[in-house]
C-alpha cells in the first residue's frame, strides 16, 4: 500500500522534486572563463555560442553576475598576446591570468579562483609541455608548471589546477607552493584527463591546437578505465585536494568508479564539445535545451561528481532561482 501511495505521489511535479534522489545546487558548479589582454573586449567563440573571450574589465562584470546567482567558484584560462616555445608568458607576474586574479580578488574576496596550470595556451607549438625533437620533455615541463602555479598563488589564486598530464606534476607543484609559504593554496588535479575528441571547441577558444602530432602520448587512452584509478591514486598521494575526471558525459563510468574508490572531492569537467553539441542540437530544434542540460548535469552528479565544471553554469544557476 505504501509503495503504491508513493507511486501516485510521484506523478505530481512537486512530489517528484521532493523525492528526487539527485539534486544540483549552484554551489556545485564551477564556471570556466577565457581571459584576454586589453580592455572592453568580448570576443565571440564561433564553436561555443554564448561563451566569450573576455578582457579583465568585462570578466569582473561577468563574475559579479555569476556570484549574484550563487556560483561560488570559477576556473580561469589565459590567452596571451605573445606565444613562444617555452611558454614564458604563462608564469610572468604581469601575465594575463596573474593580472586577472589580482583584479578579481580586489573586487570579490569570497569568489573561489581556480587557475589552469598548463603550457598549451602559451606555447607556439600548442603542446602542453616543453618539446625537444618533437617529444615532450616531462621533467623540464615540471619546472615550468611549478613556476606557473607559484605565480598564480602569489597573485591570489585559491586553487591551482594542473592539466598538463605530466608525471609527477602534483608533487612538484605541492612542494613548490609549500616551500614558498602557500600551504593553504589547494590543488585541483586533472587526474583522469583523456585524449578526447570532445576538446575541439576549447582549442579554438584558447588557440591551443597542437601544430604537429597529438596529445595521446601524455593524455589518457579512452579505452582504459583501471589506469584512471591509478592516476587518481598517484595524484592523491602527491597532494591533490580535489581530483577531476575529464571529459564528463562519455566517462560517467570513470566518475562512478572514482567515487566508489576514493574519499576525496571529485570534480567532473563538462567540456567544450559536450557544451557545443547541446547548443547545436538546440538551435536545430532537435531537443529542448533546458531539459537536456538538466539531464546531462544530473547524470554527472548522479555518477558521483561533487563539483561540475560547466559552461552552462550561469544558465543553470538562473533556472534554480525560478
Amino acid at each position: 500500500m505504501a509503495f503504491n501511495r508513493l507511486r501516485r505521489l510521484r506523478k505530481s511535479e512537486e512530489a517528484r522534486e521532493l523525492f528526487a534522489e539527485t539534486k544540483i545546487l549552484a554551489k556545485d558548479l564551477i564556471l570556466p572563463y577565457f581571459v584576454v589582454e586589453g580592455k572592453n573586449k568580448k570576443e565571440t567563440i564561433t564553436s561555443m555560442p554564448g561563451v566569450f573571450r573576455l578582457s579583465v574589465d568585462n570578466l569582473i562584470r561577468d563574475i559579479k553576475q555569476a556570484e549574484s546567482l550563487g556560483i561560488k567558484a570559477i576556473l580561469l584560462f589565459g590567452i596571451p598576446q605573445k606565444k613562444d616555445a617555452r611558454a614564458r608568458q604563462s608564469y610572468s607576474s604581469t601575465g594575463v591570468i596573474q593580472k586577472a586574479i589580482k583584479a578579481i580578488k580586489q573586487e570579490m574576496e569570497d569568489i573561489v579562483v581556480i587557475t589552469d596550470v598548463c603550457l598549451c595556451g602559451y606555447t607556439s607549438h600548442g603542446h602542453c609541455g616543453i618539446v625537444r625533437n618533437h617529444l615532450i620533455d616531462n621533467d623540464e615541463t615540471l619546472k615550468i608548471l611549478a613556476k606557473i602555479a607559484l605565480s598564480h598563488a602569489e597573485a591570489g589564486a585559491d586553487f591551482v589546477a594542473p592539466s598538463a598530464m605530466m608525471d609527477g606534476q602534483v608533487k612538484v607543484i605541492r612542494e613548490s607552493l609549500d616551500e614558498n609559504g602557500f600551504k593553504d593554496v589547494g590543488i585541483l588535479a586533472y587526474s583522469a584527463k583523456y585524449a578526447s575528441n570532445f576538446y575541439g571547441p576549447f582549442r579554438e577558444a584558447l588557440d591551443s591546437a597542437p601544430k604537429f602530432g597529438d596529445r595521446k602520448t601524455y593524455q589518457m587512452d579512452y579505452r582504459n578505465s583501471d589506469q584512471a584509478l591509478r592516476e587518481i591514486e598517484y595524484d592523491i598521494r602527491e597532494g591533490a585536494d580535489i581530483v577531476m575526471v575529464k571529459p564528463a558525459l562519455a566517462y560517467l563510468d570513470i566518475i562512478q568508479k572514482a567515487r566508489q574508490t576514493f574519499k576525496v572531492p571529485i570534480a567532473a569537467y563538462n567540456v567544450s564539445g559536450e557544451y557545443s553539441l547541446v547548443k547545436s542540437g538546440s538551435l536545430q530544434g532537435l531537443f529542448k535545451e533546458k531539459e537536456i542540460i538538466w539531464e546531462i548535469l544530473t547524470a554527472i552528479k548522479r555518477a558521483g561528481a561533487d563539483l561540475i565544471i560547466t559552461y552552462h553554469a550561469k544558465e543553470v544557476a538562473k533556472w534554480l532561482r525560478q
